[in-house]
């Protein structure tokens, strides 16, 4: 089993483009939820997202408390993908993490861009597009090493042995290493970028909606 950069471009490409078709279908989901909300659950959340525009400008933001937190969160994410590609049982709950990431982005881009217009866009390209270039990509390919994984060990196991388990499963956690690297730099840009990036689009958004 080899689980090198340019194997998974090339054999694995299929389960790449599913598992990013997946994801996909999860934003355009998120994106329909913002319509199932109700009048009042609309104006909840344009109130606190107001309040969160003041407070983002009057409130000076610890960064590196926040990178705790964002890293802790995104580290989470990857150690949760690990374990599942370790059992089959896990298998298919791979897909539905992806799913629901592509859920939460559709979410809130979609309720930005809902109640905002362009002006929401341009906040969503402040707040979440920076660090998610990085994050995005990271947890398909580690969702595709997870189920390559899982897949070798079940053909390992119940068809014919072909390689070792033992290096299988030491190449796959290298693997999830530098993922989490990748989403370490992402929790960096969330943590450090994004907010300088989010005050700076701020007074347009609250001129928007005054």
């Amino acid at each position: 089993m080899q689980l090198k950069m340019k194997k998974m471009t090339q054999e694995y490409l299929p389960l790449t483009i599913f598992v990013s078709v997946l994801f996909i279908m999860g934003v355009v989901f998120g994106a329909l939820l913002v319509n199932a909300l109700s009048l009042e659950q609309k104006q909840d959340m344009y109130r606190y997202l107001g309040s969160f525009f003041n407070d983002l400008q009057g409130v000076a933001i610890d960064a590196s408390d926040s990178f705790k937190q964002v890293f802790g969160m995104h580290l989470k994410w990857i150690l949760l993908i690990w374990v599942l590609g370790l059992s089959v049982v896990g298998l298919p709950l791979v897909f539905i993490l992806i799913f629901l990431k592509g859920v939460l982005v559709g979410f809130s881009v979609g309720y930005l861009v809902s109640e905002l217009s362009w002006k929401g866009m341009l906040f969503a390209l402040a707040s979440i597009a920076p660090q998610n270039i990085l994050i995005i990509p990271s947890l398909i390919l580690s969702s595709v090493l997870a189920v390559v994984f899982s897949m070798f060990v079940i053909k390992n196991r119940l068809i014919e042995r072909k390689g070792s388990v033992s290096q299988a499963f030491t190449q796959y956690s290298f693997g999830m290493i530098g993922f989490m690297f990748v989403l370490f730099g992402a929790s960096l840009l969330e943590a450090f970028l994004s907010p300088v990036l989010m005050k700076w689009v701020t007074p347009i958004i609250q001129t928007a909606a005054g």
